[in-house]
């Protein structure tokens, strides 16, 4: 497999166009791609759609402000959030009710199959999670279906303009490996979105990262990004 470019955090945010879709892996900002999210605060660029599990930390590990892309919540970038709970950066709640952020939530496992339907080119996800709740007021909810005398709801498949993921190790060819819990929405992510961007924490040789234990392809990422060790 070819090489893939490998560019700077601000090359990668410069690639990111005003008001893009933007799917961000990570737990808390485990496994985000905290340096282009830098990159993109930086920028001034907004309007942005971000959908994430959650939308990070208003306090990070080290006691750090806005850790991860709740730093483009603080600073106004983003119109709109997709995520399954956002408890940890309070002013994604404030700016909701204050009506200048739109905000929708979906259970877990929805949004995570969601964009795995995306991925793999399914029309939607039939799921019983959030029958007769307000999921089915969501516009991600194609209606209700029953099926052998239970209720379920189709949930539309999910993609982005963009996704960012949080890698250790990348191969040269695009090959990523996720230390532990790093994982978690960045592998169906890589799959969802228009322009797949690898940001690592080293990049390595083609061979180092077993066949086995590629998390994500190469053929999912166009670029890779060498981030700050962390």
């Amino acid at each position: 497999m070819a090489k893939k470019p490998v560019i700077t955090a601000k090359e990668a945010a410069a690639m990111i166009p005003e008001g893009a879709t933007i799917m961000c892996g990570g737990f808390l900002a485990c496994g985000q791609a905290r340096a282009i999210v830098k990159e993109l605060v930086a920028s001034g660029k907004g309007g942005f759609t971000l959908i994430a599990n959650d939308m990070a930390r208003a306090v990070g590990p080290m006691g750090e402000e806005f850790y991860g892309i709740a730093e483009l919540i603080h600073n106004n970038q983003v119109k709109r959030v997709i995520a399954t709970h956002v408890g940890m950066t309070p002013e994604v709640g404030e700016k909701h009710t204050a009506g200048d952020l739109e905000v929708f939530l979906l259970p877990q496992g929805t949004l995570a199959e969601c964009i795995r339907a995306d991925g793999a080119g399914l029309g939607g996800v039939l799921t019983p999670t959030g029958v007769d709740t307000l999921v089915e007021d969501s516009p991600f909810c194609l209606g209700k279906q029953n099926i052998n005398g239970k209720d379920y709801l189709l949930m539309a498949p999910i993609h982005a303009d963009v996704a960012l993921l949080g890698t250790y190790k990348c191969d040269e060819s695009g090959n990523c490996w996720y230390k532990g819990t790093m994982r978690n929405f960045n592998t169906v992510m890589a799959t969802a979105a228009d322009l797949v961007i690898a940001e690592t924490e080293y990049v390595v040789p083609v061979g180092e990262i077993e066949p086995e234990n590629v998390h994500t392809p190469g053929i999912c990422v166009d670029y890779i990004v060498e981030g700050e060790k962390k």
